[in-house]
């Protein structure tokens, strides 16, 4: 097995290698919120509260109870005040959300994003199943999208990381994303999730700052516990060193020259707005975001924020 403290490799990942990644994932716990993440949600908590929990019994009111879940009509029609019971689910489904745009088959060094957002998926969904949680997810590539019904199945985590190489081996796709591709996955990310779920967007969240899409992040926040991965290259924030290079998208290639001082601050001031941009309207909503690179260890990465401490 390849050493998972090392950056992922190539342009395109490779299936033995995501199924491989069952094992390191065993040292991390999804459920485990330690400081440097609970820091990167702000202070503004989101309206999740917990797991996913079912109505269970209403009963008479008792000091200490919590007035939110007191039944209203209950009380009306009994004339004395009653609240409502809920049983938490043993189990939460956890969606893993991966990204397979052409946006992302992009790299400078190491591997590219979509191989990045291939690893960390993996990673994230055998966790969760070794958690004991119901794992599915969605791929999409801004033309189509797959899903995969949480289960906790191992053949269902299977399912799911074969759609994934599945969609990383069609790129790069011949008809570029639409505009609102991120909104539309959003769309269908909101009609399979169920309230309560914990969900984890993997993705370089291009086209997130988009009205449709912010609205639907909006109201995932409200009952979702939602985790952006996002996902970028070096390249993406700043440029080489002054120079000339080849640079191709698989079938043509171009000079890139970067010797020019003001284009490569321009360059690295609009990639620093759009992240700041993005990470301010996720703080807004209680969200954190993590950030990958493709220079860095996947395993690294989430063991930082999700690291066992038995291990």
């Amino acid at each position: 097995m390849a050493d998972i403290t090392l950056p992922a490799r190539g342009a395109y990942a490779d299936l033995n290698e995501l199924i491989a990644l069952r094992f390191p994932a065993r040292q991390l716990r999804l459920a485990r919120k330690n400081r440097a993440l609970s820091a990167l949600a702000g202070p503004n908590k989101s309206n999740f509260r917990g797991r996913g929990i079912d109505f269970e019994e209403v009963r008479s009111y008792q000091p200490g109870d919590d007035i939110r879940t007191i039944d209203w009509r209950v009380t009306a029609r009994t004339g004395s005040a009653h609240t409502k019971l809920f049983r938490e689910e043993r189990e939460r489904p956890v969606l893993v959300v991966v990204d397979q745009r052409n946006g992302m088959f992009f790299g400078s060094s190491h591997c590219f994003k979509s191989v990045l957002a291939a690893q960390l998926a993996s990673l994230i969904a055998w966790s969760a199943l070794d958690a004991g949680d119901r794992v599915g997810g969605l791929v999409f590539n801004g033309a189509e999208h797959r899903e995969i019904r949480p289960r906790r199945s191992r053949k269902t985590v299977l399912a799911l990381l074969s759609q994934i190489a599945g969609y990383n081996h069609a790129l790069p796709l011949a008809n570029a994303s639409a505009p609102d591709s991120f909104a539309d996955m959003l769309s269908n990310l909101r009609r399979i999730a169920r309230p309560g779920s914990s969900l984890f967007l993997v993705s370089d969240f291009h086209g997130a700052s988009r009205e449709h899409a912010r609205e639907h992040l909006f109201q995932l926040a409200q009952h979702t516990e939602l985790t952006a991965v996002a996902c970028s290259d070096p390249m993406e924030s700043k440029l080489p060193r002054a120079g000339k290079y080849a640079v191709t998208d698989g079938s043509a290639r171009s000079e890139l020259h970067t010797a020019d001082k003001k284009l490569r601050s321009i360059y690295q001031q609009r990639f620093q707005r759009h992240r700041d941009l993005l990470s301010q309207d996720l703080l807004r909503l209680g969200i954190p975001m993590l950030q990958a690179t493709t220079d860095q260890a996947p395993f690294t990465l989430l063991q930082q924020f999700y690291g066992d401490p038995r291990q």
